[in-house]
This record gives C-alpha cells, sequence and structure tokens, in this order.
C-alpha cells in the first residue's frame, strides 16, 4: 500500500516551506500534500481573533478526510508538533507513521507558552498587551537558516495566529498509540524544549530517532536527508 505524506509547517511558515522536500518525494512516487495553517502563507488573509491549535488540527484532519486519505505519513515541524498530536487524536486510524521534526511533543493540557523559550513567551505577551491578531515571525538567522536563503525565509514568513501559542491542547496518548514514530533533531539549533522531547523518548524502542547537522528549518537546509528519512520512516 503506497504511503502518503502530510507535512505541516511550523509556527510563521506556510507550505511553502517543504517546496523541496516534496518535489524529492514526489519525484520518489509519492503522494504529498504539505497544507498551509489558517493565517498564514497564501491564507494569512484569513488572519483574524480566534484562530488557535483547534483550528489548524481541523485544517489538517480536513485535508486527510477530503482527499480520503490513508496509510499516512505525518510529519510536523516545530510548533506543527501540536497540531499532528491534535490530528492523531481524531484521525488515528488513517496514520501509519507519526514523525516530530525538530518539534514540540505536548502533555494534555500543555500551552505553546508553557514549554516555548522565553524570546517566544515574551513576544506572546507583548502580542497580548497589544491585543494583537499575532506575534511577529522570527528571524531566519535565529532559527540557524543557511545564510543563502535567509532572505527568502524571511521574505515568507507573517505573523503566527496568537492563539495558537495560548490554547491548552487536549490529549488523551492517541499520537503515543501510532504504530511508528520519529523524532528528528537538528542539532545545530539550541532548544532545550527540543531536548527534554528528545531525552524523554530516546529509550523507547517505539519511537525511532534522528539528529541531522544543521538549524532548525530541516526542509530548508537539508532537503535531502529529511527526505530520506522520512521514507526511511515510511
Amino acid at each position: 500500500m503506497p504511503k502518503t505524506f502530510v507535512l505541516v509547517h511550523g509556527a510563521w511558515h506556510g507550505g511553502w516551506c517543504w517546496r523541496r522536500v516534496a518535489d524529492l518525494l514526489a519525484a520518489n512516487g509519492r503522494k504529498v500534500f504539505t497544507p498551509t495553517l489558517t493565517g498564514l502563507g497564501e491564507r494569512s488573509h484569513l488572519l483574524g481573533k480566534g484562530i488557535n491549535v483547534s483550528t489548524h488540527v481541523t485544517d489538517v484532519v480536513n485535508v486527510l478526510k477530503w482527499e480520503q486519505l490513508t496509510n499516512v505519513v505525518l510529519c510536523g515541524h516545530s510548533y506543527g508538533g501540536f497540531v499532528v498530536s491534535g490530528v492523531a487524536e481524531q484521525m488515528a486510524s488513517a496514520i501509519s507513521s507519526i514523525v516530530f521534526l525538530d518539534a514540540f511533543l505536548p502533555e494534555n493540557g500543555e500551552a505553546m507558552v508553557d514549554i516555548t523559550g522565553q524570546a517566544v513567551i515574551d513576544a506572546t505577551r507583548a502580542a497580548e498587551q497589544q491585543d494583537a491578531l499575532g506575534v511577529p515571525p522570527r528571524k531566519a538567522e535565529a532559527f540557524g537558516v543557511n545564510e543563502k536563503d535567509r532572505a527568502w525565509v524571511d521574505s515568507l514568513t507573517g505573523l503566527q495566529p496568537i492563539g495558537c501559542f495560548l490554547e491548552k491542547i487536549k490529549l488523551t496518548g492517541a499520537r503515543d498509540r501510532i504504530a511508528k514514530k520519529a523524532y528528528i533533531r537538528a542539532a545545530n539549533y539550541a532548544n532545550p524544549g527540543f531536548d527534554k522531547a528528545l531525552a524523554g523518548i530516546k529509550t523507547n524502542p517505539e519511537w525511532r530517532t534522528y539528529q541531522t547537522p544543521c538549524g532548525h528549518d530541516v526542509m530548508v537546509d537539508m532537503p535531502e536527508r529529511l527526505a530520506e528519512i522520512l521514507q526511511e520512516v515510511a
């Protein structure tokens, strides 16, 4: 049964960030979906109040439902770890593998502001005080994106809906019951939360773990290696 890849971007990004990886997978005959979450990328015109993790979970759940996808390799990058954890709660039967790409691995009742770094917490609180719709994007340089791609990435990132960082996710462990699970850590990006997530699963035989020698945006910096890993996990 052929695998279908559904790749979920992180905060401030859009489906555009997966272009290189998607092209590589498609060249190998794989079906690939790279949905852009509401309020971001080419859907930035939909930015408004009330968008949160649940909205983004529904974005991806609906791709699986309306495209009638099965045997899905579901990959979430960074904040996308929240989204794919939520998707697993509703669509576990359609998911054969779940991959966390330098991503948050939230527990039930956690919000992004509970487990992210201080810079993002401060930016979120400032946006809250200003009653802003979103949190301004971090610079590609801060994510360790390779120099030649920084201007490109910065030109396409946009406000992240503030509710995405504030909503506490409801999980019952569906993610952990998916048979094939993998965590990919970008070794050149310092993040205690991701280190903690990796440490927590490293000794668990149900998880495969990988490291890539690059910055946080692995799909930008090392698309060939990422495409390889995703197919291996599948």
